[in-house]
């Protein structure tokens, strides 16, 4: 369920769907599969300390994992804004929520 090889990558940011959730960028190009993937890019410019990096990809990757089933066959990857740090996880998984069910909205043929 995860995007891993460097080519997956380059595939879902020559070829996305743009959807923002708050302080995250989400890029979601569809897969082919019967199920969707997920890839994190949260640089250094997200925030400095990898504290908090790491803190933001758990509260991605359990979002993803309690949505997986609603959100479509889709290779997605989530990028973070710069700041993203000073926003609550409650915060965030609200944003996410909404976003996964955007995604599954418009995926009409998964």
């Amino acid at each position: 369920m995860r995007l891993l090889r460097p080519v997956e990558f380059k595939r879902v940011f020559s070829a996305a769907e743009r959807y923002r959730a708050g302080p995250l960028t989400l890029l979601a190009s569809s897969n082919g599969l019967e199920h969707p993937r997920l890839g994190l890019a949260i640089s250094k410019k997200s925030d400095k300390r990898a504290v908090q990096r790491n803190r933001i990809k758990r509260l991605v990757r359990e979002s993803f994992r309690l949505h997986q089933a609603v959100i479509g066959a889709y290779d997605i990857v989530v990028m973070a804004k710069p700041g993203i740090a000073t926003s609550s996880a409650p915060e965030l998984r609200k944003a996410l929520e909404r976003v996964w069910r955007r995604m599954a909205d418009s995926c009409d043929d998964c």
